[in-house]
């Protein structure tokens, strides 16, 4: 961790880096070595002070918000003289004249089909190759091995009775999105009919292919009057290979794994080998899939997600010797890496459209999207491609962002490629950005809050105002329930009904199964209908969710307290102890969540508000998380790499993050979370030796 750096001119680049780079990356894109750090060392000296600044403005920009909430406490808030004084300021900019975005060059996956996307942390391989092959998931096996039709699977072998459950199921699906199926298998002649093969008839409703699998030798076929074996979905039409939320990433050697990751999933050349049923089985990417005179993609559609503009990485130091931002890293290396598709160099062809795809997290308004465009302008000239090769997608999770959207998909207009919500990090950033105006509403209430139903409407309708609709993705946010499909195929309909065209889910089984709703919804009807509609008024949006006067029991304070500090130390246990960004941490309610930073964000800051304002004492925090170590003790207590925290908490680094989180969460840059446990994690590799 601590070797010399590689100099070039003026930042020092760490061996690890530098030696993937200049002997797996650059060689097999015939690049010039020297050229390339050259103009490497040029993009830093240019763009991270820039960086810098607008890092600069956030806090400006919190510290005055600061101030006049203090002023006003205790006080109604007059909406219309808090977006006066927002405008003032800066926050608030004004609206661009109307337009329509100008990309150009994207795939299908994105701009004029709607369907499921995946998002998977980036440093698991075997994840990777999972949700790469996901395009494709069988209805039957979704069906069959999860609790989406009201009852969990049996245990033990094949059930029968279930099995005709799962048939009758899918039949119904069929029945629905393909009125007249079971003839056309015989006669070929349907509205919907793609192509048949002797083993395969091939459908497409919405834009999505269906394949009925055809075998009579099959146990379930051969009993099947149509012989019918499986019926296969077009499943996972994207999928967001995670560098940020969901991954422990904290230096040169962590940063270059999660890079070799990306290397091979463009080069096509990314395997897995894992022991399944005592025999060792290995993981590659798919091929293509042919039906007939039909041939189909195989794999997602790849996107990449960076950091964003706050976080630095020891990999990259600059001249100062400070660590460089990380997001300008991300951009130049992704990328690099992202020339092997562009040029075709892979086994398989990731963007057919010739793109790379960036997905840009947590920017701060059209001024920090301003920046990411001039990023990717500078890293489009290094590497010498065409300009707005290297696609944006603008995460809506910021409210400085989702009040300023339109401006700020202007400042990209012409490179993005989605927008989305996601409820998580939106709300962390509502409390730290309103943090000193009162104590806030409970958790469970912001879902239902004022500013969060504006937030949601709002993205969708000034996006469709913006021209998104048939041009690019709209998106919603993370079923976060694996094990809850029945549930997630009641609730999550209602993203493809609000107008979105994709939305995330935690699993390939999960976008099989959430695959049906866009076969249930036509998206871009739904998305014309819509677009007759105004735009929800900004006002509501701005609505603090405040508790004024709630005089909570007791009983309400402990359980708040338990809840938010239960989710903070189980999270935080697995990513310090073993660096481990996302995984199934069981809830207080012992309910598997698929959990990463956006929930540690929400739950640090909720605490860190309610001891801001008295509703809770320090005593009963440490009271609480001492309770609850003792809970995610027990919870983990089946993992034999586990550290227990409850039997001392002081010895625990990683219940010592969590208290951080909470007792410095009004310190940290808007509220984010990284800073801290870059550090608990960065003393944890150095106690153990982890290179």
């Amino acid at each position: 961790m601590n070797a010399p750096a590689v100099t070039a001119t003026s930042i020092g680049v760490d061996p690890v880096l530098a030696r993937f780079i200049d002997e797996e990356v650059l060689p097999g894109l015939d690049m010039d070595r020297a050229a390339f750090w050259d103009g490497v060392d040029q993009l830093f000296r240019d763009l991270a002070p820039r960086n810098a600044a607008l890092l600069a403005k956030r806090d400006t920009l919190q510290a005055q918000i600061d101030d006049w909430h203090r002023q006003r406490r205790g006080k109604p808030i007059d909406g219309e003289e808090y977006q006066r004084f927002l405008r003032e300021i800066g926050y608030l900019v004004e609206e661009p004249a109307p337009f329509t975005i100008g990309t150009r060059n994207l795939d299908p996956e994105i701009a004029t089909l709607a369907g499921p996307q995946l998002v998977v942390p980036i440093l698991n391989a075997r994840f990777l190759l999972n949700a790469a092959n996901a395009r494709w998931g069988s209805l039957y096996d979704a069906l069959y091995g999860t609790d989406a039709m009201g009852s969990a699977p049996p245990s033990g072998p094949y059930d029968k009775v279930r099995g005709a459950e799962v048939v009758a199921a899918a039949r119904r699906f069929l029945d629905q999105a393909i009125p007249g199926w079971a003839d056309a298998i015989a006669s070929g002649e349907h509205p919907a009919f793609v192509a048949r093969d002797d083993n395969a008839v091939l459908f497409r409703h919405h834009g999505l292919h269906i394949e009925v699998l055809i075998d009579p030798s099959n146990p379930i076929g051969r009993d099947d009057p149509l012989h019918i074996a499986d019926v296969v979905l077009e499943s996972a039409l994207s999928t967001i290979c995670d560098l940020e939320d969901s991954v422990a990433a904290v230096d040169a050697a962590d940063k270059v794994a999660a890079y070799r990751n990306w290397l091979g999933l463009m080069r096509g050349d990314l395997s897995a080998s894992f022991d399944k049923g005592g025999r060792t089985v290995e993981r590659t990417m798919n091929p293509d899939r042919q039906v007939g005179n039909a041939t189909l993609s195989g794999r997602s559609l790849l996107l990449v997600r960076n950091v964003g503009h706050l976080m630095t990485n020891p990999a990259v130091r600059l001249e100062d010797g400070g660590e460089a931002p990380e997001g300008i890293l991300d951009a130049i290396v992704t990328s690099l890496i992202g020339l092997y598709d562009v040029r075709g160099l892979g086994r398989h062809r990731n963007s057919r459209a010739g793109s790379i795809y960036i997905v840009k997290p947590k920017m701060h308004g059209p001024e920090e999207a301003v920046f990411t465009n001039d990023l990717f302008n500078a890293v489009e000239d290094l590497l010498g491609l065409e300009r707005h090769t290297i696609k944006v997608g603008v995460m809506d999770e910021e409210r400085r962002t989702s009040a300023n959207l339109a401006a700020t998909i202007h400042a990209v207009r012409d490179r993005i490629m989605f927008i989305n919500t996601g409820f998580l990090d939106r709300t962390g950033d509502e409390l730290h950005t309103s943090m000193q105006a009162g104590p806030m509403i409970r958790k469970a209430g912001m879902k239902e809050s004022d500013w969060i139903k504006a937030y949601e409407a709002r993205n969708v309708a000034i996006g469709l105002a913006c021209g998104l609709g048939g041009r690019a993705q709209i998106g919603k946010g993370m079923w976060a329930a694996p094990d809850r499909m029945a549930d997630m195929i009641e609730q999550k309909v209602g993203h493809p009904r609000s107008g979105a065209n994709t939305a995330w889910v935690p699993s390939p089984t999960a976008a099989t199964l959430h695959a049906m709703h866009y076969h249930q919804v036509d998206v871009f009807e739904r998305q014309r209908e819509l677009a007759q509609a105004p735009v929800p008024p900004l006002g509501d949006l701005m609505t603090i969710p405040l508790a004024p006067g709630t005089n909570w029991s007791e009983e309400e304070i402990a359980q708040e307290l338990d809840n938010n500090c239960q989710g903070i130390l189980g999270y935080v246990v697995r990513w310090v102890d073993q660096g481990v960004g996302c995984s199934k941490v069981p809830d207080i309610h012992d309910v598997g969540l698929m959990e990463d930073r956006a929930t540690l964000r929400i739950s640090s800051q909720h605490l860190a508000n309610w001891l801001l304002h008295g509703v809770c004492t320090a005593d009963q925090v440490d009271e609480s998380l001492k309770r609850m170590a003792a809970k995610v003790d027990a919870q983990n207590a089946g993992d034999p790499l586990y550290r227990p925290m409850a039997p001392d908490p002081r010895a625990s680094l990683a219940f010592q993050a969590a208290r951080a989180l909470v007792f410095e969460g009004l310190e940290q840059p808007n509220g984010y979370t990284e800073t801290l446990l870059h550090a608990y994690r960065a003393q944890v590799k150095e106690r153990d030796g982890v290179a």
